[in-house]
């Protein structure tokens, strides 16, 4: 019996995919869309093969979360001096840039490879209903 190896996509066979953000918790709406990005939902799938599809997620600022997330989620980043190290509530990152609390729960949930910023260049992020791509037929994704 042969192994059968996983091979690339031939041609311009990814899909598109939507999902609506508005009202769906925040950690549980990251996984199917990590999921999505990594290709797991495919039966070809190989960790190494890049089969992935793109994500466009639509009203991407009106996630939930639950409990006191909002006051007590700190993300962390580092300027690179001593002292450096600067912190921000998530409420305090929904009211600068509302897009990046999606991108950071799932850039978390992706392999720490060099495979993953080509799986994060895939995810569309919009904060309105509306989306620039309707050419490519996307389908709507139920969560």
């Amino acid at each position: 019996m042969k192994t059968i190896m996983p091979t690339q996509l031939k041609g311009n066979e990814r899909k598109w995919y939507i999902v609506d953000a508005k009202g769906q918790t925040l950690g549980r709406l990251a996984t199917k869309i990590a999921v999505i990005l990594k290709g797991k939902n495919k039966p070809s799938f190989a960790p190494y093969v890049d089969n992935w599809d793109y994500v466009i997620v639509v009203n991407a600022d009106k996630f939930a979360v639950t409990g006191k997330k909002l006051e007590d989620k700190m993300y962390y980043k580092h300027t690179g001096y001593l002292w450096g190290l600067k912190e921000m509530s998530l409420w305090e990152l929904l009211e600068k840039k509302p897009l990046k609390a999606i991108e950071f729960a799932v850039v978390g949930m992706l392999p720490k490879n060099k495979l993953k910023s080509d799986m994060i260049s895939r995810l569309k992020l919009f904060t309105w209903a509306e989306h620039t791509f309707e050419a490519q037929k996307p389908e709507t994704i139920k969560l």
